[in-house]
């Protein structure tokens, strides 16, 4: 279990008015002791409830707005 000082949840919110949620932790790649390897876990999804949970208990959470456009698409000719 990780404490409030090592995890972080995270919303992405898209213009389409989804929302994703994700949950990270401070992994090492070395020890402890190293600084330079400590580095952010791959993003684990986790439930809307969770998140609101979370963040009520005070643990450290981010809203992410994602701007990108929407990809286009090309017409591929036969």
């Amino acid at each position: 279990m990780h404490s409030k000082q090592t995890v972080k949840y995270v919303c992405q919110k898209y213009p389409s008015g989804n929302c994703y949620y994700f949950k990270q932790e401070i992994i090492t790649h070395d020890c402890w002791d190293n600084l330079n390897s400590l580095a952010w876990s791959a993003p684990r999804p986790i439930t809307e409830e969770t998140f609101l949970r979370q963040k009520q208990n005070g643990y450290k959470t981010e809203i992410n707005y994602i701007t990108k456009p929407p990809a286009k698409i090309y017409q591929l000719h036969k």
